[in-house]
């Protein structure tokens, strides 16, 4: 059962990771996957992370790689046990489509999708028109994360470049966890597992009664190169809509710069004032 947020386990409970692996596909969430809008589910940030993993591993082709994941969000992300499913869906000499699903108390709440792409050799032709973040090193701390609840917001550090604002923002956050305990993590697969934060480094409301909830639905993101490190950088847009529904925008960096896109569909609701 999970804890209030903030009441982090120690001694010989402490978890130092997001999930622990128990076989065959299956695993059981720690502390550090809680989410923000409810103490007893998951953030989707961490489901990513662990879901992407489950694709990276499934039937792996190295001339082949992940250049879309896109993330449906069917339910609420029960803590605790669950298991993850992986097949092809369109098989293909140089394209295919995988699908993975999260599964919980038998029930479908997360399905993802990921495109594998031939690699080619498109140096002489490369270009990205995206402007790079300013590197880590140049940004400040930060704790405006703080406002909001849950284990998973907890593990994060959090640096901010100046000129942030609400509705728009430029941070760049890493977690020390491995995703699975004991087991490396890659850099996709721990960078995958931090985008979903986008949604609240910019918020254009603080959270909180009397304020407006706004949780995406789904998570889509485009790779236009292998991400690299330990530190995400998220350049951030949240608009909302004058009928409920809103888009967070983010361009993905790494130290070496751009490296893909995110985005994000809100479902924008106003909260009672208590």
């Amino acid at each position: 059962m999970f804890r209030e947020p903030g009441d982090v386990p120690s001694g010989s409970e402490r978890q130092d990771y997001f999930y622990r692996s128990l076989g065959d596909g299956s695993y059981e969430s720690s502390i550090h996957t809680q989410g923000a809008w409810n103490p007893h589910e998951q953030h989707m940030a961490p489901v990513s992370g662990i879901m992407t993993r489950g694709l990276e591993l499934h039937q792996p082709r190295p001339e082949l790689r992940m250049a879309r994941i896109s993330f449906d969000i069917l339910g609420i992300i029960p803590a605790g046990k669950f298991r993850i499913e992986t097949k092809v869906i369109r098989p293909g000499r140089t394209i295919e489509l995988l699908q993975a699903e999260l599964i919980a108390d038998e029930r479908v709440a997360v399905r993802a999708t990921a495109w594998r792409l031939q690699r080619g050799e498109t140096a002489d032709v490369a270009a990205v028109e995206d402007e790079a973040m300013p590197g880590v090193e140049e940004a400040g701390s930060w704790h405006d994360l703080d406002q909001w609840p849950g284990g998973y917001i907890a593990s994060l550090k959090a640096k901010v470049v100046p000129g942030h604002r609400p509705g728009r923002g430029q941070v760049w956050v890493r977690s020390p966890y491995p995703m699975v305990e004991g087991e490396p993590t890659t850099d996709l697969v721990r960078l995958m597992g931090l985008v979903d934060t986008a949604n609240g480094i910019a918020s254009r409301v603080p959270p909180g009664p009397g304020s407006y909830m706004f949780p995406n639905v789904d998570l889509s993101i485009h790779l236009h190169r292998e991400p690299v490190g330990e530190w995400l950088g998220l350049d951030t847009s949240v608009t909302f809509g004058t009928d409920g529904i809103g888009v967070t925008n983010s361009v993905l960096n790494d130290a070496h710069g751009p490296f893909g896109v995110a985005s994000q569909i809100l479902t924008v609701r106003q909260l009672p004032a208590a």
